[in-house]
Parts: C-alpha cells; sequence; structure tokens
C-alpha cells in the first residue's frame, strides 16, 4: 500500500540536528533531506559536514538532496554585515539565503512542505526562522512547518543521539563571522 504521507523538505544545517529531527519527522511525513549551506567556512568543514549528513542518508534511508558550495555567493549577500553580533542581522540574511534556496527545492521536488533543522539550536532565533520559513514557503506555493526543535529537550536530544552515534558535532555555526566568537 503506497504511502500517503505528506512530502517533507526539511533543510539541514547539521547532521546533529538533521539526524533528531528527521526521525521526530518521518513519523508524520516522507522526509528528504536538504544540505544547503554555503555559509559554512572553511570549505574543508562544508565538507566534513556534508559527509556527515551523507553518512546519516544512507544509515537511515532518507534521500539527500544536496546543493553546491557557493560560499562566494553567501558572502556578497551578508556584505556590509560582517561585524554583526551573533544572532543580529547577518544571520537574518543567512537564514533568509538558505530558507529561499530550499524553498525553491521543495518546490521543484514537488514537496507539500518545508522546515529546517535551524531551530534546534539555542543559540538561533527561532521566531526569526520561522518568520522567514513561513515567507519563503508561501512565496513559493509551500506549507511550512512552524516548529521551535529545541522545545520539549529536542536539542539534547539531538546532543545525545549524535553522541550515541558517533557523529560530528561542531562548536560553531559554521561562517567565518560566527567562528570568531568561539
Amino acid at each position: 500500500m503506497p504511502d500517503n504521507k505528506p512530502k517533507l523538505l526539511l533543510h539541514i544545517c547539521c547532521v546533529g540536528c538533521g539526524v533528531y529531527v528527521s526521525q521526530l519527522l518521518k513519523q508524520d511525513y516522507e522526509v528528504r533531506l536538504f544540505f544547503y549551506n554555503p555559509n559554512i567556512w572553511p570549505e574543508e568543514e562544508y565538507k566534513k559536514r556534508l559527509t556527515e549528513a551523507e553518512k546519516i542518508a544512507g544509515e537511515f534511508n532518507l534521500e539527500l538532496v544536496k546543493s553546491e558550495y557557493e560560499h562566494d555567493k553567501w558572502l556578497k549577500a551578508v556584505s556590509g554585515h560582517e561585524s554583526d553580533p551573533e544572532r543580529g542581522e547577518r544571520c537574518i540574511i543567512c537564514y533568509n539565503f538558505r530558507l529561499t534556496a530550499a524553498a525553491v527545492m521543495a518546490k521543484k521536488l514537488n514537496c507539500d512542505y518545508l522546515t529546517t533543522t535551524l531551530t534546534t539550536s539555542p543559540h538561533k532565533n527561532a521566531l526569526a526562522i520561522n518568520k522567514i520559513g513561513e515567507q519563503a514557503a508561501v512565496k513559493y506555493g509551500l506549507k511550512f512547518l512552524n516548529q521551535d526543535f529545541k522545545k520539549q529537550d529536542g536539542f539534547k536530544k539531538s546532543s545525545a543521539l549524535s553522541r550515541e552515534l558517533g557523529l560530528y558535532r561542531q562548536n560553531y555555526c559554521g561562517c567565518e563571522f560566527s567562528r570568531r566568537a568561539i
């Protein structure tokens, strides 16, 4: 019998959050992972996170959609905001940049829903992320799954599952500007 679950594209910022959230969402949705993170620097870090995403996609039988590493394009988008504090305007631009790309991909893949693991981190502004995600989804005729995945111990569960599976967990968001904050 075919599975009639709605199709959901899950933008994953890192596999540590992606593995927990994808398992949670698989209960109600047909989940596809989308790795689009041109903010990650250096490129070696990007490749490390992508490799982990590939490993988890294979282990949990999830489709992983990858995009090109477009760091220069991302740098142009945040130009002038290099000195913004974490959770400031640069981060808002970054969320918008990545979630717009995710909405475009979700539309291309005929998904019904879009959401992101960005709200798993206690260091991210879930209200801003969800607002941006909703706007991107509406623009492309999708529904946005408005969630704050750090709620109900989501961040703790994500961290525990990552440790259990021996996954790499980074100590900074991804861009060179967030890295200087560590």
